[in-house]
Protein backbone atom coordinates (compact mmCIF):
# COMPACT_ATOMS: atom_id res chain seq x y z
CA UNK A 1 0.00 0.00 0.00
CA UNK A 2 1.35 3.46 -0.98
CA UNK A 3 1.93 5.96 1.84
CA UNK A 4 -0.11 9.20 1.60
CA UNK A 5 2.09 12.32 1.35
CA UNK A 6 0.11 14.92 3.33
CA UNK A 7 2.64 17.71 2.59
CA UNK A 8 1.64 18.01 -1.11
CA UNK A 9 -1.87 19.50 -0.57
CA UNK A 10 -0.43 21.99 1.93
CA UNK A 11 2.22 23.19 -0.52
CA UNK A 12 -0.44 23.49 -3.21
CA UNK A 13 -2.62 25.68 -1.01
CA UNK A 14 0.32 27.98 -0.17
CA UNK A 15 1.21 28.31 -3.86
CA UNK A 16 -2.37 29.14 -4.81
CA UNK A 17 -2.49 31.78 -2.07
CA UNK A 18 0.67 33.48 -3.35
CA UNK A 19 -0.67 33.55 -6.90
CA UNK A 20 -3.95 35.04 -5.66
CA UNK A 21 -2.08 37.80 -3.70
CA UNK A 22 0.08 38.61 -6.73
CA UNK A 23 -2.97 38.99 -8.90
CA UNK A 24 -4.53 41.30 -6.32
CA UNK A 25 -1.34 43.48 -6.20
CA UNK A 26 -1.42 43.93 -9.97
CA UNK A 27 -4.79 45.59 -10.08
CA UNK A 28 -4.93 48.05 -13.00
CA UNK A 29 -4.22 51.69 -12.08
CA UNK A 30 -7.14 53.98 -12.78
CA UNK A 31 -6.53 56.53 -15.53
CA UNK A 32 -6.71 60.11 -14.11
CA UNK A 33 -9.89 61.99 -14.96
CA UNK A 34 -8.12 64.59 -17.14
CA UNK A 35 -6.14 61.99 -19.06
CA UNK A 36 -6.59 59.34 -21.69
CA UNK A 37 -4.55 56.19 -21.24
CA UNK A 38 -3.38 53.26 -23.32
CA UNK A 39 -1.07 50.43 -22.42
CA UNK A 40 2.02 52.41 -23.37
CA UNK A 41 1.07 56.11 -23.20
CA UNK A 42 -0.85 58.68 -21.18
CA UNK A 43 -2.06 62.05 -22.49
CA UNK A 44 -3.34 64.62 -19.97
CA UNK A 45 -5.00 67.86 -21.07
CA UNK A 46 -5.82 70.84 -18.85
CA UNK A 47 -4.58 69.32 -15.60
CA UNK A 48 -4.03 71.55 -12.58
CA UNK A 49 -1.36 69.19 -11.26
CA UNK A 50 0.94 66.43 -12.45
CA UNK A 51 -1.03 63.22 -11.86
CA UNK A 52 0.62 60.57 -9.69
CA UNK A 53 -1.81 57.74 -10.36
CA UNK A 54 -0.25 56.80 -13.70
CA UNK A 55 0.82 53.26 -14.67
CA UNK A 56 4.52 52.94 -13.88
CA UNK A 57 5.38 50.97 -17.03
CA UNK A 58 4.25 53.50 -19.67
CA UNK A 59 6.82 54.76 -22.16
CA UNK A 60 5.18 58.06 -23.18
CA UNK A 61 3.60 60.85 -21.12
CA UNK A 62 2.12 64.11 -22.42
CA UNK A 63 1.02 66.96 -20.15
CA UNK A 64 -0.45 69.76 -22.28
CA UNK A 65 -2.40 72.99 -21.65
CA UNK A 66 -2.30 72.50 -17.90
CA UNK A 67 -2.47 75.22 -15.25
CA UNK A 68 0.32 74.00 -12.93
CA UNK A 69 3.32 76.33 -12.56
CA UNK A 70 6.03 74.16 -10.97
CA UNK A 71 7.80 70.86 -11.49
CA UNK A 72 9.27 69.64 -8.21
CA UNK A 73 12.11 67.20 -7.51
CA UNK A 74 11.54 63.56 -8.58
CA UNK A 75 8.00 64.16 -9.86
CA UNK A 76 8.52 61.46 -12.50
CA UNK A 77 10.71 59.04 -10.54
CA UNK A 78 7.77 56.56 -10.34
CA UNK A 79 7.86 56.28 -14.14
CA UNK A 80 11.30 54.76 -14.81
CA UNK A 81 10.32 53.38 -18.24
CA UNK A 82 9.51 56.77 -19.76
CA UNK A 83 11.11 57.40 -23.13
CA UNK A 84 8.98 60.31 -24.35
CA UNK A 85 7.94 63.23 -22.11
CA UNK A 86 6.04 66.20 -23.52
CA UNK A 87 5.28 69.02 -21.06
CA UNK A 88 3.90 71.66 -23.40
CA UNK A 89 1.69 74.74 -23.24
CA UNK A 90 1.40 74.82 -19.46
CA UNK A 91 2.04 77.67 -16.98
CA UNK A 92 5.39 76.36 -15.78
CA UNK A 93 7.72 78.99 -14.31
CA UNK A 94 9.87 76.92 -11.94
CA UNK A 95 11.58 73.58 -12.51
CA UNK A 96 13.60 72.00 -9.72
CA UNK A 97 17.13 70.79 -10.39
CA UNK A 98 16.28 67.09 -9.87
CA UNK A 99 12.86 67.21 -11.55
CA UNK A 100 13.88 64.54 -14.08
CA UNK A 101 15.96 62.33 -11.80
CA UNK A 102 15.56 58.63 -12.52
CA UNK A 103 14.58 58.99 -16.19
CA UNK A 104 17.68 57.34 -17.63
CA UNK A 105 15.79 55.89 -20.62
CA UNK A 106 14.24 59.20 -21.67
CA UNK A 107 15.06 60.00 -25.31
CA UNK A 108 12.71 62.93 -26.07
CA UNK A 109 11.84 65.83 -23.75
CA UNK A 110 9.77 68.86 -24.63
CA UNK A 111 9.24 71.89 -22.38
CA UNK A 112 7.91 74.00 -25.22
CA UNK A 113 5.56 76.97 -24.79
CA UNK A 114 5.75 77.40 -21.03
CA UNK A 115 6.77 80.41 -18.92
CA UNK A 116 10.30 79.25 -18.12
CA UNK A 117 12.84 82.06 -17.68
CA UNK A 118 15.73 80.07 -16.24
CA UNK A 119 16.72 76.45 -15.77
CA UNK A 120 18.70 75.16 -12.78
CA UNK A 121 22.31 74.17 -13.41
CA UNK A 122 22.84 70.62 -14.74
CA UNK A 123 19.13 69.79 -14.84
CA UNK A 124 19.74 67.52 -17.85
CA UNK A 125 22.95 65.91 -16.58
CA UNK A 126 21.30 62.59 -15.60
CA UNK A 127 19.36 62.14 -18.84
CA UNK A 128 21.88 59.73 -20.32
CA UNK A 129 19.71 58.67 -23.27
CA UNK A 130 18.41 62.10 -24.31
CA UNK A 131 18.32 62.53 -28.10
CA UNK A 132 16.05 65.52 -28.58
CA UNK A 133 15.17 68.53 -26.38
CA UNK A 134 12.60 71.18 -27.28
CA UNK A 135 12.76 74.51 -25.38
CA UNK A 136 10.88 76.71 -27.84
CA UNK A 137 8.27 79.24 -26.77
CA UNK A 138 9.76 80.14 -23.38
CA UNK A 139 11.06 83.54 -22.27
CA UNK A 140 14.63 82.82 -21.25
CA UNK A 141 16.67 85.41 -19.37
CA UNK A 142 20.11 85.12 -20.94
CA UNK A 143 21.95 86.43 -17.91
CA UNK A 144 24.67 84.78 -15.83
CA UNK A 145 22.32 82.05 -14.63
CA UNK A 146 22.08 80.86 -18.23
CA UNK A 147 25.85 80.53 -18.60
CA UNK A 148 25.81 76.81 -17.73
CA UNK A 149 23.11 76.20 -20.38
CA UNK A 150 25.18 78.10 -22.92
CA UNK A 151 28.14 75.79 -22.15
CA UNK A 152 25.97 72.67 -22.16
CA UNK A 153 24.54 73.51 -25.60
CA UNK A 154 28.12 73.60 -26.92
CA UNK A 155 28.93 70.13 -25.57
CA UNK A 156 25.76 68.04 -25.76
CA UNK A 157 25.18 65.43 -28.45
CA UNK A 158 21.43 65.94 -28.18
CA UNK A 159 19.48 67.89 -30.79
CA UNK A 160 18.20 71.04 -29.09
CA UNK A 161 15.82 73.65 -30.45
CA UNK A 162 16.98 77.27 -30.65
CA UNK A 163 16.88 78.98 -27.26
CA UNK A 164 15.78 82.57 -27.82
CA UNK A 165 16.51 85.29 -25.30
CA UNK A 166 13.76 87.54 -23.95
CA UNK A 167 16.20 89.52 -21.82
CA UNK A 168 18.32 91.38 -20.89
CA UNK A 169 17.36 94.03 -23.41
CA UNK A 170 20.71 93.93 -25.23
CA UNK A 171 20.19 90.23 -26.02
CA UNK A 172 16.46 90.28 -26.76
CA UNK A 173 15.62 88.14 -29.77
CA UNK A 174 19.13 86.67 -30.00
CA UNK A 175 19.96 83.00 -29.72
CA UNK A 176 21.59 81.93 -26.47
CA UNK A 177 24.45 80.16 -28.23
CA UNK A 178 25.39 83.40 -30.03
CA UNK A 179 26.17 85.39 -26.86
CA UNK A 180 29.88 85.95 -26.34
CA UNK A 181 30.15 87.96 -23.11
CA UNK A 182 29.46 85.32 -20.45
CA UNK A 183 33.14 84.86 -19.59
CA UNK A 184 33.56 88.49 -18.54
CA UNK A 185 30.09 89.57 -17.44
CA UNK A 186 29.52 86.58 -15.17
CA UNK A 187 32.77 86.84 -13.27
CA UNK A 188 33.09 89.35 -10.46
CA UNK A 189 35.21 89.64 -7.35
CA UNK A 190 34.82 90.20 -3.64
CA UNK A 191 36.90 90.94 -0.56
CA UNK A 192 36.28 88.57 2.34
CA UNK A 193 37.88 88.41 5.79
CA UNK A 194 40.73 85.92 5.80
CA UNK A 195 42.46 86.65 9.11
CA UNK A 196 42.22 89.15 11.96
CA UNK A 197 45.32 90.21 13.89
CA UNK A 198 44.40 91.29 17.43
CA UNK A 199 46.67 94.33 17.41
CA UNK A 200 46.53 97.96 16.32
CA UNK A 201 48.88 99.13 13.56
CA UNK A 202 49.68 102.14 11.39
CA UNK A 203 51.56 100.67 8.42
CA UNK A 204 52.27 97.39 6.64
CA UNK A 205 55.11 96.49 4.29
CA UNK A 206 55.65 93.26 2.35
CA UNK A 207 58.77 91.65 0.93
CA UNK A 208 59.93 88.34 -0.52
CA UNK A 209 63.03 86.50 0.61
CA UNK A 210 64.13 83.08 -0.68
CA UNK A 211 60.72 82.24 -2.16
CA UNK A 212 58.87 83.14 1.02
CA UNK A 213 56.53 86.07 1.56
CA UNK A 214 56.89 88.24 4.66
CA UNK A 215 54.91 91.15 6.10
CA UNK A 216 56.25 93.80 8.51
CA UNK A 217 53.65 95.62 10.59
CA UNK A 218 54.39 98.80 12.55
CA UNK A 219 52.58 98.73 15.90
CA UNK A 220 53.28 101.88 17.96
CA UNK A 221 50.97 100.79 20.79
CA UNK A 222 52.74 97.45 21.14
CA UNK A 223 56.10 99.17 20.60
CA UNK A 224 57.26 96.69 18.02
CA UNK A 225 57.61 95.89 14.37
CA UNK A 226 55.89 92.53 13.97
CA UNK A 227 57.21 90.36 11.12
CA UNK A 228 54.84 87.72 9.75
CA UNK A 229 55.56 84.89 7.33
CA UNK A 230 53.10 83.22 4.97
CA UNK A 231 52.58 79.61 6.01
CA UNK A 232 52.18 77.52 2.83
CA UNK A 233 50.68 74.63 4.81
CA UNK A 234 48.22 76.39 7.10
CA UNK A 235 47.54 79.06 4.46
CA UNK A 236 47.79 81.82 7.04
CA UNK A 237 50.17 84.57 8.07
CA UNK A 238 52.04 83.49 11.18
CA UNK A 239 54.42 85.25 13.57
CA UNK A 240 58.07 85.13 12.53
CA UNK A 241 59.97 87.83 14.46
CA UNK A 242 59.46 90.98 16.55
CA UNK A 243 61.63 94.08 16.43
CA UNK A 244 61.02 96.06 19.61
CA UNK A 245 61.34 99.84 19.87
CA UNK A 246 59.60 103.03 20.95
CA UNK A 247 56.50 104.27 19.10
CA UNK A 248 57.36 102.54 15.84
CA UNK A 249 55.45 104.16 12.95
CA UNK A 250 57.11 102.52 9.96
CA UNK A 251 58.88 99.26 9.03
CA UNK A 252 60.32 99.03 5.51
CA UNK A 253 62.37 96.12 4.18
CA UNK A 254 65.25 96.67 1.74
CA UNK A 255 66.75 93.71 -0.14
CA UNK A 256 70.33 94.24 -1.34
CA UNK A 257 72.58 91.44 -2.64
CA UNK A 258 70.61 88.69 -0.89
CA UNK A 259 70.63 90.67 2.36
CA UNK A 260 67.51 91.94 4.10
CA UNK A 261 67.56 95.25 5.97
CA UNK A 262 64.64 96.72 7.88
CA UNK A 263 64.33 100.48 8.28
CA UNK A 264 62.44 101.07 11.53
CA UNK A 265 61.14 104.61 11.94
CA UNK A 266 60.37 105.73 15.51
CA UNK A 267 58.85 108.83 17.03
CA UNK A 268 61.11 108.54 20.08
CA UNK A 269 64.62 107.23 20.64
CA UNK A 270 65.75 107.74 17.08
CA UNK A 271 65.20 105.54 14.03
CA UNK A 272 67.28 102.47 13.27
CA UNK A 273 68.18 99.97 10.58
CA UNK A 274 68.14 96.25 11.36
CA UNK A 275 69.70 93.40 9.38
CA UNK A 276 68.37 89.87 9.07
CA UNK A 277 70.74 87.39 10.68
CA UNK A 278 70.14 84.04 8.99
CA UNK A 279 71.99 82.04 11.66
CA UNK A 280 69.65 83.40 14.35
CA UNK A 281 66.61 83.66 12.02
CA UNK A 282 65.89 87.15 13.35
CA UNK A 283 66.63 90.84 12.79
CA UNK A 284 69.48 92.45 14.76
CA UNK A 285 70.41 96.13 14.97
CA UNK A 286 72.72 97.18 12.15
CA UNK A 287 72.83 100.99 12.14
CA UNK A 288 71.35 104.10 13.76
CA UNK A 289 69.81 107.00 11.85
CA UNK A 290 70.87 110.39 13.18
CA UNK A 291 68.22 111.96 15.39
CA UNK A 292 69.24 115.47 14.29
CA UNK A 293 67.87 114.80 10.80
CA UNK A 294 64.86 112.58 11.40
CA UNK A 295 62.71 114.02 14.18
CA UNK A 296 59.15 112.90 13.35
CA UNK A 297 59.21 110.28 10.58
CA UNK A 298 55.97 109.81 8.68
CA UNK A 299 56.81 107.70 5.63
CA UNK A 300 59.62 105.55 4.19
CA UNK A 301 60.02 105.18 0.43
CA UNK A 302 62.48 102.87 -1.36
CA UNK A 303 63.81 103.31 -4.90
CA UNK A 304 66.67 102.52 -7.24
CA UNK A 305 68.37 104.88 -9.70
CA UNK A 306 70.99 103.58 -12.12
CA UNK A 307 71.42 100.43 -10.05
CA UNK A 308 72.02 102.32 -6.78
CA UNK A 309 69.81 101.71 -3.73
CA UNK A 310 68.18 104.63 -1.89
CA UNK A 311 65.44 105.29 0.59
CA UNK A 312 63.89 108.53 1.76
CA UNK A 313 62.24 109.30 5.09
CA UNK A 314 59.61 112.03 5.02
CA UNK A 315 59.78 114.05 8.23
CA UNK A 316 56.61 115.80 9.41
CA UNK A 317 58.27 118.00 12.03
CA UNK A 318 59.50 121.54 11.45
CA UNK A 319 62.61 120.55 13.33
CA UNK A 320 63.37 117.63 11.01
CA UNK A 321 64.62 117.18 7.47
CA UNK A 322 63.17 114.94 4.78
CA UNK A 323 66.33 113.02 3.88
CA UNK A 324 67.50 110.64 1.16
CA UNK A 325 69.80 107.81 2.26
CA UNK A 326 72.06 105.81 -0.04
CA UNK A 327 73.69 102.38 0.27
CA UNK A 328 77.48 102.47 -0.08
CA UNK A 329 78.19 98.77 0.17
CA UNK A 330 78.71 98.80 3.92
CA UNK A 331 75.79 100.80 5.22
CA UNK A 332 73.39 103.66 4.55
CA UNK A 333 74.44 107.28 4.81
CA UNK A 334 72.54 110.55 4.49
CA UNK A 335 72.85 111.52 0.84
CA UNK A 336 70.60 114.56 0.37
CA UNK A 337 68.37 116.72 2.52
CA UNK A 338 65.43 117.71 0.34
CA UNK A 339 64.09 120.69 2.31
CA UNK A 340 63.13 121.74 5.80
CA UNK A 341 60.30 123.49 7.63
CA UNK A 342 57.62 121.94 5.47
CA UNK A 343 56.17 119.14 7.66
CA UNK A 344 56.31 116.50 4.92
CA UNK A 345 53.80 113.68 5.32
CA UNK A 346 54.64 111.39 2.40
CA UNK A 347 57.26 110.73 -0.29
CA UNK A 348 56.48 108.88 -3.53
CA UNK A 349 59.02 107.80 -6.13
CA UNK A 350 57.64 108.05 -9.69
CA UNK A 351 59.03 107.50 -13.15
CA UNK A 352 57.65 110.40 -15.22
CA UNK A 353 58.49 110.28 -18.92
CA UNK A 354 61.08 107.63 -18.01
CA UNK A 355 62.86 110.01 -15.63
CA UNK A 356 63.12 109.54 -11.83
CA UNK A 357 61.04 111.93 -9.72
CA UNK A 358 59.97 112.34 -6.12
CA UNK A 359 56.64 113.79 -5.06
CA UNK A 360 56.53 115.20 -1.52
CA UNK A 361 53.20 115.91 0.12
CA UNK A 362 53.04 118.30 3.04
CA UNK A 363 50.74 119.79 5.65
CA UNK A 364 52.02 123.27 4.85
CA UNK A 365 52.22 123.44 1.05
CA UNK A 366 50.89 121.84 -2.13
CA UNK A 367 52.65 118.63 -3.29
CA UNK A 368 56.13 119.32 -4.63
CA UNK A 369 57.60 117.45 -7.63
CA UNK A 370 61.38 117.00 -7.67
CA UNK A 371 63.33 115.66 -10.65
CA UNK A 372 66.56 113.66 -10.61
CA UNK A 373 69.46 115.58 -12.15
CA UNK A 374 71.75 113.16 -13.99
CA UNK A 375 74.73 115.53 -13.78
CA UNK A 376 74.65 116.31 -10.07
CA UNK A 377 72.93 113.03 -9.17
CA UNK A 378 70.61 114.90 -6.84
CA UNK A 379 66.93 115.83 -6.78
CA UNK A 380 66.01 119.39 -7.74
CA UNK A 381 62.58 121.08 -7.51
CA UNK A 382 60.67 120.94 -10.79
CA UNK A 383 57.07 122.02 -10.19
CA UNK A 384 54.15 121.48 -7.89
CA UNK A 385 50.55 120.23 -8.07
CA UNK A 386 48.50 123.44 -7.74
CA UNK A 387 45.30 123.87 -5.74
CA UNK A 388 45.89 120.72 -3.69
CA UNK A 389 46.60 121.94 -0.18
CA UNK A 390 46.71 119.64 2.84
CA UNK A 391 47.54 116.43 0.95
CA UNK A 392 48.52 113.65 3.35
CA UNK A 393 49.83 111.16 0.80
CA UNK A 394 50.48 110.68 -2.90
CA UNK A 395 50.51 107.20 -4.47
CA UNK A 396 51.26 106.39 -8.10
CA UNK A 397 49.98 103.61 -10.35
CA UNK A 398 49.76 102.76 -14.03
CA UNK A 399 46.84 101.65 -16.16
CA UNK A 400 47.54 100.67 -19.77
CA UNK A 401 50.95 102.39 -19.61
CA UNK A 402 49.39 105.68 -18.48
CA UNK A 403 50.55 107.26 -15.22
CA UNK A 404 48.07 108.16 -12.48
CA UNK A 405 48.35 109.41 -8.91
CA UNK A 406 45.96 109.34 -5.98
CA UNK A 407 46.08 112.22 -3.50
CA UNK A 408 44.71 111.64 0.00
CA UNK A 409 43.05 114.53 1.82
CA UNK A 410 41.58 114.53 5.32
CA UNK A 411 39.45 117.60 4.62
CA UNK A 412 37.82 118.02 1.22
CA UNK A 413 37.85 115.63 -1.69
CA UNK A 414 40.68 113.25 -2.45
CA UNK A 415 41.69 113.28 -6.10
CA UNK A 416 42.71 110.95 -8.91
CA UNK A 417 44.98 112.65 -11.44
CA UNK A 418 46.56 111.60 -14.72
CA UNK A 419 49.86 112.68 -16.25
CA UNK A 420 49.18 114.50 -19.52
CA UNK A 421 51.01 117.18 -21.44
CA UNK A 422 53.72 117.73 -18.83
CA UNK A 423 51.33 118.05 -15.92
CA UNK A 424 48.89 116.13 -13.72
CA UNK A 425 45.24 116.76 -14.58
CA UNK A 426 42.27 115.80 -12.41
CA UNK A 427 40.04 113.00 -13.66
CA UNK A 428 37.98 112.25 -10.54
CA UNK A 429 37.21 113.59 -7.08
CA UNK A 430 36.28 111.23 -4.26
CA UNK A 431 34.46 112.41 -1.11
CA UNK A 432 36.93 111.64 1.65
CA UNK A 433 36.18 113.51 4.86
CA UNK A 434 38.34 111.99 7.57
CA UNK A 435 40.53 110.06 5.14
CA UNK A 436 44.08 109.14 6.08
CA UNK A 437 44.71 106.54 3.36
CA UNK A 438 43.85 106.23 -0.34
CA UNK A 439 45.72 103.28 -1.78
CA UNK A 440 45.65 102.04 -5.40
CA UNK A 441 46.32 98.36 -6.08
CA UNK A 442 45.74 95.76 -8.79
CA UNK A 443 44.58 92.14 -8.46
CA UNK A 444 43.84 89.82 -11.40
CA UNK A 445 44.04 92.70 -13.90
CA UNK A 446 41.40 94.63 -11.96
CA UNK A 447 42.26 98.08 -10.62
CA UNK A 448 41.08 99.16 -7.17
CA UNK A 449 41.31 102.02 -4.71
CA UNK A 450 40.97 101.53 -0.96
CA UNK A 451 39.78 104.71 0.78
CA UNK A 452 39.92 104.70 4.58
CA UNK A 453 37.95 107.08 6.76
CA UNK A 454 37.95 107.90 10.47
CA UNK A 455 34.31 108.99 10.38
CA UNK A 456 32.48 106.41 8.31
CA UNK A 457 32.85 103.07 6.55
CA UNK A 458 35.87 102.64 4.34
CA UNK A 459 35.28 102.10 0.63
CA UNK A 460 36.88 99.94 -2.02
CA UNK A 461 36.46 101.39 -5.50
CA UNK A 462 36.91 99.52 -8.78
CA UNK A 463 37.94 101.04 -12.10
CA UNK A 464 35.25 101.01 -14.80
CA UNK A 465 37.18 100.98 -18.11
CA UNK A 466 34.12 102.05 -20.11
CA UNK A 467 33.25 105.07 -17.98
CA UNK A 468 36.93 105.67 -17.13
CA UNK A 469 36.17 106.34 -13.48
CA UNK A 470 36.44 104.50 -10.18
CA UNK A 471 33.08 103.29 -8.87
CA UNK A 472 32.10 102.16 -5.38
CA UNK A 473 32.58 98.40 -5.15
CA UNK A 474 32.51 97.30 -1.50
CA UNK A 475 32.09 98.88 1.90
CA UNK A 476 34.24 97.64 4.79
CA UNK A 477 34.50 98.71 8.41
CA UNK A 478 37.94 99.50 9.79
CA UNK A 479 38.43 101.55 12.95
CA UNK A 480 40.68 104.53 12.20
CA UNK A 481 42.33 103.02 9.07
CA UNK A 482 45.89 104.17 8.46
CA UNK A 483 47.09 102.10 5.51
CA UNK A 484 46.11 99.46 2.96
CA UNK A 485 48.77 97.11 1.61
CA UNK A 486 48.43 94.54 -1.16
CA UNK A 487 50.15 91.17 -0.55
CA UNK A 488 50.17 88.24 -3.00
CA UNK A 489 51.31 84.67 -2.34
CA UNK A 490 50.48 81.17 -3.61
CA UNK A 491 48.33 82.69 -6.36
CA UNK A 492 46.19 84.31 -3.68
CA UNK A 493 45.77 88.03 -3.15
CA UNK A 494 45.25 89.86 0.13
CA UNK A 495 44.81 93.42 1.31
CA UNK A 496 46.06 94.30 4.81
CA UNK A 497 44.04 97.05 6.49
CA UNK A 498 45.87 98.77 9.36
CA UNK A 499 43.80 100.18 12.19
CA UNK A 500 45.01 102.77 14.70
CA UNK A 501 42.20 101.94 17.14
CA UNK A 502 41.24 98.33 16.41
CA UNK A 503 42.33 95.04 14.95
CA UNK A 504 44.40 94.77 11.80
CA UNK A 505 42.29 92.95 9.25
CA UNK A 506 43.37 90.84 6.28
CA UNK A 507 40.91 90.62 3.40
CA UNK A 508 41.28 88.08 0.61
CA UNK A 509 40.45 89.01 -2.96
CA UNK A 510 38.29 86.19 -4.36
CA UNK A 511 36.80 85.46 -7.76
CA UNK A 512 33.02 85.02 -7.78
CA UNK A 513 31.22 83.21 -10.61
CA UNK A 514 27.71 84.68 -10.75
CA UNK A 515 26.49 81.78 -12.86
CA UNK A 516 26.78 79.32 -9.96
Amino acid sequence: MMALNIKEPLLLLILLGCIQNTVQLKKPVRCPSTCSCTKESVICVGSSWIPKTIPSDISSLSLVNGTFSEIKDRMFSHLPSLQLLFIEGNKIETISRHAFRGLRDLTHLSLANNHVKTLPRDIFSELDSLIELDLRGNRFECDCKAKWLFSWLKMTNSTVSDVLCAGPSEYQGKKLNEITSFDTDCITTDFVIHQILPHESVSVDTFQYKNDVFVAIAQPGMENCMVLEWDHIEMNFRSYDNITGQSIVGCKAILIDDQVFMVVAQLFGGSHIYKYDESWAKFTKFQDIEVSRISKPNDIELFQIEGENYFVIADSSKAGLTTVYKWNGKGFYSYQSLHEWFRDTDAEFIEIDEKPHLVLSSRSQVPLILQWNKSTKKFTPLSDIPNMEDVLAVKSFKMKDELYISLTRFIGDSKIMKWSNKQFIEIQALPSRGAMALQPFIFKERYYLALGSDYTFSQIYQWNPEKKTFEKFKEIYIQAPRSFTAVSTDRRDFIFASSFKGNTQIFEHVIVDLSL
